[in-house]
């Protein structure tokens, strides 16, 4: 019983042997059952004894079958005399249909479903109906032919035979289940070390990738201030080749991460414009000095007709034209190299753009070209053992031209040469031809133009964060020409310090640091209790490469990013865009690159499917803003010097100064009709529909009712009145932005709107009752008792309406207490995401003391310190706060 069990049980047998094991066992059980049965209840002696030579044949057919690994010939021979003579025997001298016989046949289909493979398993199973059909039919036709049972013996060997193979069809059964789990299981740990592998494998050749290239930007940003000095010819020379032997090393380091992102699935395309001239101007210069070294011709022919600009994925493309030309280079030994490249356009502003790459070099045997596109094998070994490469070129040119929608093929006579061509279909952008280029020029200008500045900002205030000392060198030196005061720390800690103490128009932050990260010590910088820094430019500086790093920076909230290596083009043209321009100074250079970065902007504006918007009341930190595209409109502050727009003509701390000292009036006031109307027709300028976040509608000078009005001209802007303002009307637009990133169309974001509004809590505890007793909304009466008494009231929204919703006696500080330990106290689950703390007037020490408060009772993924806007100041004056969140909906 032990080595039967361990039989059954041994997962290096098939389910087929396993599954015969166990129903031989529970068959020959039963035979040996239904024998003895047949000998009480006095069954025929021909009955008895076909059951007992049953019983003998099979068992020695099963230990046959199970010990010399035969299950696949015992199978079929148990099932085809179980068909043939067993079930017919026994059903004529068992009863007929008044017997156990036709439960058997059911046994028989089960038996045979699981243990015959193959076309013999259908066979028998056509077998078995044809012989119950006989059966059957003979018995109808002349019962004589069935052994009568009396009536207690049909009961008895139906009832018998009933509970043995339901026993043995639900064993079964349970049996296949438990086999399939114990399979899944298996699927599953595997399934899991694979992909924890992969992570493995994607982490390493991701850290591989950041250490290398760390280097390479110190000798690339450092070979290019050598450049830069315009030395003698050899030392330009020499320089210009170590800057070429850099960038293919660069090269090499993506094809090796880039094909563990295609193994591992998660190789994306990056599409976006690019000029086509530029690009192979790049690829040409990159590949010419190893043409040289080799004394082979390199030819260029490019088409006239080729449009200037192209949609598609430009650095893939070039890494394609780069992979093809180095192996053409690598295997010629004499004679030429030639890329020339053709298009056909389709005219519906698609062009299939054909490169072709063409050498005289050793060619590729007939029988090799099936592998010449698999990744770590090299075909023709032994004639090629002493050309150095990876063997991952041509595997990563196959699947980046696949992913493009393209074809790639190879025509080749061995010892004569090769040609590969290359077809990728793109979109025309400016379909402008780019006409007779001289490629030899285009290279000796960018190999040999002396360096030219793109400004001077001597005002402007950048600080570098990266911690290691031979990348601020290579920053510092590239930005020397530019004048700007550049500032350096050699972590994330260092650059909190700085940022506490000093504004700074641009900050350049590392990505990975030991410590604080720079993803981190952003976030840390933008919530940073009265931090200097919050709104400032914030650059990636990443070692980092592939199609999703935009993206992810985008995300958390950076203002744009550089790869490294950095070339001093690159990080002049980033701070050119990002400093205010009235601190800058442009040379005639920056003048054609402002020029180039509009027409940019504005020839490529693709429209979104739905845009947020809101008001500047909703009290939303810039970097939400910018995260999440959302729309802002500014609400109106009306004092007796003017009308000025919410926190863009007037600040809340000169605001509150004003009324403070020179006790002078003011009031927020909403949009106009107008006003309303011209702001969503520029916001559909980006977006298809728009989705509008509105002051709720029952607080004085509420621009909700005028939004509505002027949504009524647009029939695809639908208002919502969110019943909150403040940071609670800025959660809602930032849940509504996160359901249009979804994918989620106008009316279904409006619809979750209605039901998240009663979700939001809004609040804000008020230090002192002036400043509604100066809004007239109280008398001044009220507000001289109230201060008196030391009462700190708390104002809340409820159902749209603002109310004072309980009070607190004695110190500020005390009432603080009292309010931040009963604020979360909320019917529902408090989501715990995003919490806002909007403040008037308050120091930084009082912000560490609410925020202290505050993480004692909860605590949140998200913590956002924003300055109310003066709109709202009016209303609360300083030392007020409120604690913004919602419940789960």
């Amino acid at each position: 019983m032990k080595k039967l069990l361990k039989s059954i049980l041994d997962d290096s047998k098939s389910l087929q042997e396993r599954s015969f094991t166990l129903l031989f066992a529970f068959a020959l059980s039963a035979l040996f059952v239904m024998f003895v049965v047949g000998i009480f209840v006095e069954e025929s002696i021909v009955d008895i004894a076909i059951l007992g030579g049953g019983f003998v044949f099979f068992f020695l057919l099963a230990f046959f079958s199970i010990r010399y690994g035969k299950v696949k010939i015992g199978a079929p021979i148990a099932g085809l005399l179980i068909i043939l003579v067993l079930l017919p025997v026994t059903f004529f001298t068992g009863g007929g249909i008044y017997g156990g016989s036709p439960i058997w046949f059911v046994f028989c289909i089960l038996f045979v479903s699981l243990v015959v493979d193959g076309v013999i398993k259908y066979l028998l199973l056509g077998l078995s109906i044809v012989v119950a059909t006989i059966c059957y039919g003979i018995a109808y036709l002349h019962p004589e032919t069935v052994t009568e049972h009396d009536v207690e013996a049909a009961y008895v060997d139906s009832y018998i035979s009933l509970i043995i193979v339901c026993g043995m069809m639900s064993l079964m059964v349970g049996f296949e289940i438990w086999i399939l789990n114990r399979e899944k299981e298996k699927s599953d740990d595997k399934t899991r070390e694979i992909e924890a592998l992969n992570q493995a494998q994607s982490k390493f050749f991701s850290n591989m990738s950041h250490e290398i290239r760390t280097p390479i930007n110190t000798i690339i940003g450092l070979n290019e201030m050598i450049l830069r000095e315009n030395a003698s010819e050899e030392i330009n020379e020499d320089a210009a080749n170590i800057q070429a032997a850099s960038k293919m090393l660069l090269h090499l380091i993506n094809d090796i991460l880039d094909m563990s992102k295609i193994e591992s699935g998660q190789m994306e395309l990056n599409k976006s414009p690019y000029r086509t001239g530029d690009m192979l101007s790049d690829v040409v210069s990159m590949l010419w000095i190893r043409a040289k070294e080799k004394n082979l011709e390199f030819h260029i022919d490019v088409s006239p007709e080729l449009p200037t600009e192209l949609f598609g994925d430009e650095v893939r493309i070039k890494q394609i034209l780069i992979n093809v030309l180095t192996n053409a280079i690598k295997y010629t030994n004499k004679g030429s190299v030639k890329l020339s490249i053709q298009c056909e356009r389709d005219g519906n502003g698609q062009a299939n753009v054909i490169y072709s790459v063409s050498d005289t070099g050793m060619g590729i045997k007939k029988e090799s070209l099936p592998y010449l596109f698999t990744a770590f094998k090299r075909v023709d070994e032994d004639q090629n053992k002493y050309i150095e490469g990876t063997g991952l070129g041509l595997s990563i040119v196959k699947q980046f031209v696949d992913l493009m929608g393209g074809k790639i093929t190879v025509s080749s006579i061995y010892t004569k040469g090769s040609t590969f061509l290359i077809e990728i279909p793109q979109a025309i952008v400016n379909d402008e031809h780019i006409g007779e280029i001289d490629m030899e020029k285009r290279r000796m200008g960018k190999e040999g133009h002396a360096y030219v500045k793109a400004f001077e900002a001597p005002e402007a205030k950048v600080l570098a964060v990266d911690d290691t000392a031979a990348n601020l060198l290579v920053v510092k030196k590239l930005l020397r020409e530019t004048k700007v005061i550049l500032e350096t720390v050699s972590s994330g800690e260092e650059a909190l310090k700085r940022t506490a103490e000093e504004y700074y128009h641009v900050i350049l932050m590392d990505h990975k640091m030991p410590g604080m990260d720079g993803v981190e010590c952003l976030h840390a910088i933008r919530t940073q209790p009265g931090g200097y820094s919050q709104e400032s430019k914030v650059v990636a500086l990443t070692a980092n490469a592939g199609a999703d790093v935009e993206e992810f920076y985008a995300k958390e909230g950076f203002d744009g990013y550089l790869t490294k290596p950095i070339s001093g083009k690159e990080l002049e043209d980033a701070l050119y865009k990002l400093l205010p321009t009235e601190l800058v100074t442009v040379t005639e250079y920056g003048e054609k690159l402002a020029e180039e970065s509009t027409a940019w902007m504005m020839s490529h504006k693709k429209k979104t499917l739905v845009k947020i918007t809101t008001e500047s009341v909703a009290d939303l930190p810039p970097q939400i803003l910018k995260r999440y595209n959302i729309g802002l409109i500014p609400h109106m502050v009306q004092t007796q010097d003017g009308l000025f727009r919410d926190g863009i003509e007037i600040e809340t701390d000169g605001l509150l100064s004003y009324m403070e000292k020179e006790k002078g009036y003011a009031e927020s006031k909403s949009p106009s009709e107008r006003e309303y109307e011209e702001f969503f027709s520029r916001q559909l300028d980006e977006a298809n529909n728009i989705v509008h976040l509105s002051i709720s509608s029952r607080v004085t000078n509420s621009g909700c009712p005028r939004a509505i009005e002027a949504a009524i001209n647009f029939g695809n802007v639908t208002v919502t009145d969110t019943w909150h303002l403040s940071s609670g009307q800025g959660l809602m637009a930032v849940e509504a932005a996160r359901l249009a990133e979804k994918g989620m169309d106008r009316d279904a974001i409006a619809e979750k709107m209605n039901e998240l509004k009663e979700h939001v809590h809004t609040s804000f505890i008020v230090d002192s009752l002036d400043y509604l007793a100066n809004r007239r909304q109280i008398s001044v009466r009220v507000a001289r008792i109230a201060n008196a008494f030391m009462i700190h009231p708390v104002v809340c929204l409820r159902n749209g309406k603002m109310g004072v919703s309980r009070v607190y006696f004695g110190t500020r500080e005390r009432a603080w207490e009292k309010y931040v330990s009963t604020v979360f106290r909320v019917p529902g689950k408090i989501d715990r995401r995003m919490l806002f703390i909007t403040y008037v007037g308050m120091t930084t020490k009082d912000l560490e003391s609410v925020r202290a408060m505050a993480e004692k009772r909860c605590k949140f993924d998200e913590v956002y310190f924003q300055k109310a806007s003066p709109s709202i100041a009016t209303n609360c004056g300083p030392g007020t706060f409120g604690m913004l969140f919602f419940t789960e909906y």
